[in-house]
């Protein structure tokens, strides 16, 4: 399966990706903003893995993609994802992460985009949530230009590089989304 974006190809996760993967989830920008001090290459190995299982199930309901530039197809900038629940489920989360290289150019909004596309046209999705850490300020932004809203804070919900941070809670519905 492929998304086409202006500059963007997502496309599905093959085995040989934990390699770029594993180099950008190794830069300290990355880590940063994460639970895990490092990345091994057992860790990535099993991540890319996890995401391949996935594509097996029928019928499916997580969708993990490889995000590529549409000029250099071979180059892995980052992977994004779209996930129900149940197969029952009107509503998803989606994510993204960019390597720290390429922060900065609208990959992100791009990706995201696409994704809130790919859930409300194809999985008749009625509604999209995302979160991201408070202090965050980019992937806030990010969520906000796609018009998605801040629903809530989950205060001290995540044990990060020795202290607690708080997550932000972002949706959008299928209305919302049409009106844009």
């Amino acid at each position: 399966m492929y998304l086409i974006t202006h500059r963007l190809t997502l496309r599905e996760l093959v085995e040989h990706d934990w390699q770029a993967v594993l180099a950008y989830q190794s830069k300290p920008d990355y880590l940063r903003l994460q639970t895990w001090e490092e990345r091994t290459e057992q860790d990535v190995q099993a991540f890319i893995q996890q995401f391949i299982t996935w594509q097996q199930e029928q019928p499916r309901t997580k969708f993990q993609f490889a995000i590529t530039l549409s000029a250099k197809p071979q180059q892995l900038i980052g992977i994004c994802g779209i996930r129900k629940e149940t197969v029952d489920s009107q509503e998803a989360d989606v994510g993204y992460e960019i390597d720290p290289s390429f922060w900065g150019h609208g990959y992100a909004t791009e990706t995201a985009r696409k994704l809130l596309a790919f859930g409300f046209d194809e999985l008749q999705l009625h509604r999209i949530w995302a979160w991201t850490l408070l202090d965050n300020v980019a992937s806030s932004r990010v969520l906000e230009k796609l018009g998605m809203q801040r629903e809530g804070q989950l205060r001290q919900n995540r044990w990060i590089k020795g202290r607690w941070r708080d997550l932000v809670i972002y949706g959008i519905l299928r209305d919302e989304w049409a009106a844009r």
